[in-house]
């Protein structure tokens, strides 16, 4: 299945997977103001045991068969405060 990839020019770290080339109709309209400008990075052949470097290749697949897009979002920079060592060693 080819999917064909676009940024987000208004959100960082977010792109947008289409199963047709600039086929942004699919896109509802809401998430399109979010999104603003799209720029075409590559067009890509998925196949369910591709390695992606941050989405499930079956998932994408999916969701294109199903809405005709699917969404990646930047990875999650939640740190968990205990986690961190605040040099409170007495």
């Amino acid at each position: 299945m080819l999917a064909y990839v676009y940024k987000s020019q208004k959100r960082a770290d977010t792109y947008v997977f289409l199963a047709d080339r600039d086929d942004f109709a699919r896109l509802p309209e809401s998430l399109r103001t979010q999104l603003g400008a799209l720029t075409f990075v590559m067009e890509l052949e998925l196949t369910p045991d591709r390695k992606l470097a941050r989405e499930n290749a079956a998932e994408v697949m999916q969701n294109l068969g199903a809405r005709g897009f699917h969404l990646q979002f930047p990875p999650s920079t939640a740190v968990d405060p205990l986690s961190e060592d605040w040099g409170t060693d007495a």
